[in-house]
């Protein structure tokens, strides 16, 4: 029996299988992905740049034409100011060009054969138009003209933004190596590896002392600024934590699972600003909760919904911004529980109202997966234990039946006053009946008065006569009268 075709092609593949190494390599070179439909129907768009696109994704898109001239322009000014010949930035690239399409996974096969040579040049246009956004936000080049669309004042105020959201998009990511590549040429190799790095956090976070921040190895933009939002100026030594696994009555993993910061409140928890922005910064300790400073604006959603896709579809990653956004949706319930972190400096809010924020965290959370070995383990297991303890769970219950509204706090105050009166009233009764001869005799200031009669009115010029006087009386008690 003749062997199928299926069969031929499983065996000859089965002959070229390479071993476990070079396996890893392969894919240790992917580092940006396309988000699948069951992530992106959640939030459809999240993901979809708006106004530019980097990388080959989105390239030749309609609605991304306009911004293609912009990068041409960027370009010119790029070489220009170099003084370099293109060629050299193109046999720079030319020598890591598989490196460069090993990082995007699921490539067109029209980019894998790259038969009309448009690989590179897409990567050098994008590449120079992205160190342009950067350089010209952080420094004042004058070969842009003041009118510039994009490289002006005007520019930076309305166009910027969206650039800067699209940035931030896992489908929209350029190769780390591009930008360094670039940056090699151009300056003749002087910089390090961290100028990169540092011109992205600058150009996100304009604020940031960049000076002692050493990144390392980056991807990408999106990976730099990821990591700019764990980063520890002074890394804690990381300890181990056995824990306790809390389950719940169906059997189900509870210890993930916290009260919100209202009733956590109540319980006797309070809240309090970590001293570094780290959202790694989260603490349990005698009864506080820290947690760092957080600016929910309207990219937020955009952003850490991208941050966690590309937590979720690289393999090592890490899972830092999806337990911080599992460990806020917890927190997080109604507006109640964004006044209250808001109140304590651990949220500002400048996207609109408390309500809408909620709903933010409480949509982000949707369909998440938390890693069983997430940093915040230890912290969800000690706020369980704390708001678990008899005394705590007593005092949150009394706060929330009673203490929730004036008129029930009137109502308790009032019902606590008539009971110590009618147990004042008790004891000041009963106790004569059992102690009569200690009962004190009546004061004479309670004494009753005797009534006179009543004396008839003077007239004018009338005296009274004196009443008569009064019988002495005999000290002899027992004699009769004396006739």
């Amino acid at each position: 029996m003749a062997e199928s075709k299926w069969v031929i092609e499983v065996k000859q593949k089965l002959d070229l299988m390479v071993d476990a190494t070079t396996e890893i390599s392969h894919w240790n070179k992917r580092s940006i992905y396309k988000v699948p439909a069951c992530v992106t129907d959640l939030h459809k768009k999240a993901y979809k740049p708006q106004i530019v696109s980097f990388g080959p994704y989105h390239h030749g898109e309609t609605h991304f034409e306009p911004m293609e001239e912009h990068k041409q322009r960027a370009l010119l000014h790029f070489l220009k100011r170099s003084g370099k010949p293109l060629e050299s930035f193109v046999d720079s690239l030319q020598q890591v060009v598989e490196d460069l399409k090993n990082s995007y996974d699921l490539l067109d096969l029209k980019w894998q054969t790259d038969d009309t040579g448009y690989f590179l040049p897409m990567l050098i246009r994008d590449g120079c138009f992205m160190l342009e956004i950067f350089r010209t936000s952080t420094h004042s080049f004058d070969d842009y003209v003041h009118n510039d669309p994009i490289f002006s004042n005007h520019g930076k105020l309305y166009i910027m933004p969206y650039i800067r959201r699209d940035m931030l998009m896992v489908e929209n990511q350029l190769p780390m190596l591009v930008l360094e590549k670039l940056i090699a040429v151009e300056t003749n190799n002087t910089k390090d590896e961290d100028y990169v790095n540092k011109l992205i956090i600058k150009f996100f976070s304009p604020g940031t002392n960049v000076s002692n921040i050493n990144m390392g190895k980056c991807l990408h933009v999106l990976d730099v600024y990821r990591k700019s939002l764990i980063h520890q100026e002074q890394p804690r030594k990381k300890k181990r934590h056995h824990h306790r696994r809390l389950l719940s009555s169906d059997g189900s993993d509870d210890d993930h699972i916290i009260p919100t910061a209202t009733e956590l409140h109540e319980a006797g928890i309070r809240f309090k600003k970590s001293k570094s922005l780290s959202l790694k910064d989260i603490t349990f300790k005698n009864g506080v909760l820290k947690l760092p400073l957080v600016v929910i604006d309207d990219a937020a959603e955009s952003m850490f919904l991208n941050l966690m896709a590309f937590e979720r579809l690289h393999v090592g990653a890490g899972n830092e911004i999806t337990s911080y956004i599992f460990f806020m949706d917890n927190l997080i319930d109604n507006e109640k529980d964004v006044a209250l972190l808001q109140s304590k400096g651990i949220i500002q809010n400048v996207m609109g109202s408390d309500k809408a924020l909620a709903k933010l965290f409480n949509s982000l959370s949707n369909d998440i997966t938390l890693d069983p070995e997430s940093n915040l383990n230890a912290v969800h297991q000690k706020v369980n234990e704390y708001w678990k303890k008899p005394w705590n769970a007593w005092r949150a219950n009394l706060i929330h039946t009673y203490f929730r509204n004036p008129w029930a706090i009137l109502s308790l105050i009032a019902a606590f006053f008539l009971f110590a009166l009618t147990i004042v009233q008790t004891i000041y009764t009963v106790y004569p009946y059992y102690h009569p001869s200690n009962s004190p005799p009546p004061s004479p200031a309670l004494a009753p008065v005797p009534s006179l009669p009543p004396q008839p009115m003077a007239s004018p010029g009338h005296n009274p006569p004196p009443p008569p006087p009064r019988p002495m009386a005999s000290r002899k008690h027992n004699l009769p009268p004396h006739h």
